[in-house]
């Protein structure tokens, strides 16, 4: 499992890879299961009203979540860069700029 965490604006943002060998979430829309890699993290937009409250750069705004879309990629290059895109884009969204999200790619190891 590889964990791919943004953070700008005070919050953060997290996705998990899962590579082959592992059970990725399985729901209407997940991607085959002969995907080496599948990409599975939150979407999320600004609203004016409802959705959850969030701070972002001290600000609190208004956010609602759509149903994740996993990906399947065939290489973990693909897979990483796909979700560095994804985490950025979603700050975007909200407002932050692209260039002051930091991402992380952290291989997690199972006990």
């Amino acid at each position: 499992m590889i964990q791919v965490r943004g953070c700008g604006g005070g919050t953060t943002l997290t996705g998990t890879i899962y590579e082959r060998g592992e059970r990725a979430p399985s729901f209407k829309g997940a991607p085959d299961e002969d995907a080496a890699y599948v990409w599975v993290c939150d979407e999320f937009y600004q609203v004016e009203s409802g959705g959850s409250e969030l701070t972002v750069d001290g600000e609190e705004i208004r956010v609602a979540f759509e149903t994740p879309l996993p990906r399947g990629f065939d290489t973990r290059d693909q897979a990483v860069a796909a979700a560095k895109e994804h985490v950025r884009t979603q700050f975007a969204r909200v407002g932050v700029n692209e260039a002051d999200v930091d991402v992380e790619v952290r291989k997690e190891r199972h006990v």
